[in-house]
Parts: C-alpha cells; sequence; structure tokens
C-alpha cells in the first residue's frame, strides 16, 4: 500500500507516476511493499498519446479511402487501389488493436 501519483486524461486513460510515499509495511528504504494506492491525481484536459496516435491513423485511413474513391472515377489504377485497400485494412487493424488497449486500461481503474 504504497502511494504513488496518478496520471488521468479526459478521455479516460490513465497511468501511475512517480513513487511519492512509503507504507508502514514496507521497512527498507527505496522498497515497495507491492500495492500501489493514489497519492495525488494529476488531470490533463487533452487527449492522451492512444487517442493521438488513434486520430492521426484516423485521418490517414479517410485520405487513403478519399483516393481510392478518386481512382476508381478514373479507372485504369487496378494495382494501386488493391495495394492501397490492404493499407486501409492495416490501418484498421492497428485502430482496433489501440482501441482494445485504451479500453482495457479504462477498465482496470
Amino acid at each position: 500500500m504504497c502511494y504513488f501519483e496518478m496520471t488521468r486524461w479526459s478521455c479516460g486513460y490513465w497511468k501511475w507516476g512517480n513513487f511519492k510515499q512509503q507504507c508502514n509495511k514496507e521497512y527498507r528504504t527505496g522498497e515497495t511493499c507491492g500495492l500501489k494506492l493514489v497519492f495525488d491525481t494529476a488531470y490533463q484536459m487533452d487527449h492522451c498519446k492512444i487517442c493521438d496516435t488513434i486520430g492521426k491513423k484516423e485521418r490517414r485511413k479517410n485520405k487513403m479511402k478519399d483516393d481510392i474513391n478518386r481512382w476508381r472515377r478514373e479507372g485504369n489504377r487496378r494495382a494501386t487501389i488493391e495495394k492501397t485497400q490492404q493499407d486501409v485494412d492495416d490501418l484498421e487493424r492497428q485502430i482496433y488493436d489501440l482501441w482494445e488497449t485504451h479500453l482495457e486500461k479504462q477498465r482496470t481503474l
């Protein structure tokens, strides 16, 4: 039951910060007992790094989809469309994995 700082973002994501205070169960200097309690919470009004990364990947995915639609109208770019569609699928998988990580962290609090 040692005390740590905690950072919490407006999106609900959080992370442990620095060690702040030792509890009375641990007598060795510099050691912690293994249980973490919140000493202080620093609230951040912006989004976490995962949300920023998701936003960047979403914008990139939307740009690729717009390009695919434009190329289909123009015609004669089948290989480019197929390659870009594979890239879009990869981005969607990455975005899904990031959301899963984000939601799992929110559920653990």
